[in-house]
């Protein structure tokens, strides 16, 4: 390995084939290139280090290689080596975090009036183009308007919310999706290999979850880890570089929930305390395991068989509810958030700890001991401020009192549900893991899983949300959602029909309703509440309420 060459510009692709993830986009853009049915100008929106301008020099280079427009380029003529080692002089980058006036756009359009000096096309890559100024984008609009034939636009971006509605319209849009951790790992597996330096899985795996969909970032953090272990990368080394949390102490901080245990959450505590571990770190791996225990309870086979702790996970997975995995989860995103506003760091996650001991549903019964908490003390204030930190868990699919849960702990297959069989995901659970948004969202909350079989999934709609199935790119966007968290194409199909279990609306309908009478009655029963009330003649406005 060249010392001058980080792994993240030595392992940058040179082609669309080798490029990890995106494939969406590739197949578009090859699409584009062989039948020579080319746009003016490109949008590729997405996170950090995800591709974006990657796939437009690779873009580039299929325009103006010498063997013709082709998805395919050759990599060795002229202009693909120009190209590859940023010398080509009709491919024009700007970085619009530093070029955002008026000049500098008018500038480049000036230059865009004439022929390429050597290419087949004029190549103008605009980094980060939100950043550019009112003007600017206004100086641009003509000339993406009504361009000259041989200049292509790719202009890319990390927010395009920013972007005018003006220019978005004139631009084909592609948005890069985060890369999930498992193709992270396996690209740094084959780089690592392809270097000839020894590694332990579990190193790999941590990197790619760290680097949160970023290749870039992933990258960059295995040039530290090499560097840090003096040519092998080991888990221990990684973590210690990382500040990562040693993942026994979170199992053993499960085991200990598990048990209701108090004592032991508390000495795992200290014990953490002594050897200085950051304790927002350890939520947020905390928060990242019960995920992973969450996809190991709805979708098994998520786990691979070769991951290091695949049988832990499954034991836990066993061992908690879907409710109780769905509430530890909310409770630790909770409480780092709140970490910084505790006494101190040690203060804030024992008391996070401590109310997943309190709030963690009663064994042997449906009904969350919050909720009974809350029952039984209605004059409580913090209880209506607790509940409405907490009870959002019924928000990610787990059923408030009013509302039976599925009882996935028990061997005769029982379940509310009469459209999913047993062994089949619980679509609320599911529905919390998707990244979809908007209209998407609507959709898939108002749905209840009919069946999950060979890669298709069938959900039915009510008669009354039909008008939900017919935006056809909300029902792209919740396929494509699916099909990134099984990291493999689903199809999706949606019925009309008669849905005989809660959908996740409703759930989250009940919980906002629970969260309301709760906040209500605590208000209600506050005694400064009521010493107003008697003494000075004062009115509760009881829709002024609202659940904290």
């Amino acid at each position: 390995m060249s010392a001058t060459t980080v792994l993240a510009r030595k392992w940058r692709p040179k082609n669309f084939a080798q490029l990890a993830g995106q494939e969406h986009v590739v197949r578009a853009l090859s699409n584009a290139l062989t039948q020579n049915r080319l746009h003016h100008a490109y949008l590729f929106t997405g996170t950090r280090g995800v591709g974006k301008t990657t796939i437009a020099r690779i873009f580039a280079k299929s325009l103006n290689c010498l063997t013709g427009i082709t998805a395919t380029p050759c990599g060795e003529c002229s202009a693909c080596k120009e190209i590859d080692s940023g010398r080509f002089v009709d491919l024009i980058e700007l970085d619009a975090a530093s070029n955002t006036q008026v000049d500098n756009m008018r500038e480049l359009l000036e230059s865009a009036l004439y022929a390429p000096t050597s290419g087949r096309f004029k190549v103008y890559i605009i980094d980060e183009v939100h950043m550019l100024s009112k003007s600017a984008f206004n100086a641009m609009l003509k000339t993406l308007e009504e361009p000259p034939g041989h200049v292509k636009f790719i202009l890319a971006t990390t927010d395009p919310q920013k972007i005018p509605v003006t220019v978005l319209s004139r631009c084909l849009q592609f948005n890069l999706k985060q890369l999930p951790p498992a193709l992270i790992a396996a690209h740094l597996q084959h780089v690592l290999e392809q270097e000839q330096i020894s590694f332990e899985p579990a190193a790999i795996n941590l990197i790619a979850r760290v680097a949160q969909g970023s290749m870039r970032d992933a990258l960059s953090l295995l040039d530290q880890a090499i560097a840090f272990s003096a040519g092998k990368v080991e888990e221990a080394v990684v973590r210690t570089m990382l500040g990562a949390i040693d993942q026994g102490y979170l199992f053993d901080l499960l085991a200990a929930l598990r048990g209701q245990d108090g004592a032991a959450l508390l000495e795992i505590a200290d014990n953490m305390a002594t050897r200085s571990l950051a304790f927002d770190a350890a939520l947020q791996e905390l928060a990242t395991l019960l995920h992973r225990i969450a996809l190991a309870q709805t979708v098994p086979q998520a786990i691979a068989d070769d991951e290091p702790e695949r049988a832990r996970l499954l034991e836990l997975a066993q061992a908690f509810t879907p409710e109780e995995v769905q509430l530890f989860y909310q409770i630790a995103i909770h409480g780092r958030d709140e970490i910084d506003l505790a006494p101190d760091e040690y203060a804030g996650f024992t008391m996070t700890l401590l109310r997943m001991l309190a709030f963690a549903p009663a064994r042997g019964g449906p009904q969350p001991a919050m909720a009974a908490s809350a029952s039984a003390q209605p004059s409580a204030r913090p209880v209506a401020a607790i509940a409405g930190k907490v009870v959002p868990a019924g928000k990610s699919g787990v059923a408030p009192a009013a509302s039976a849960p599925v009882n996935h702990a028990s061997g005769d297959g029982a379940s509310d549900s009469k459209t999913a069989s047993a062994g089949q995901p619980d679509w609320g659970i599911l529905l919390t893991q998707l990244n979809v948004q908007g209209m998407a969202q609507q959709l898939a909350k108002n749905c209840v899983l009919r069946s999950f079989l060979d890669g298709r999934i069938t959900l039915c709609l009510a008669q009354e949300h039909k008008h939900l199935q017919t935006n056809k790119m909300a029902t792209e966007k919740l396929q494509a959602a699916l099909s990134d968290y099984f990291a493999k194409p689903v199809k999706l199909n949606i019925v009309l029909g008669k849905t005989e279990s809660v959908t996740p609306a409703a759930i989250e309908q009940q919980a906002k309703q629970l969260r309301q009478q709760q906040a209500s009655d605590s208000i209600a029963q506050d005694n400064f509440v009521r010493e107003a009330q008697s003494e000075l003649g004062a009115s509760l406005i009881t829709e002024s309420i609202k659940p904290i």
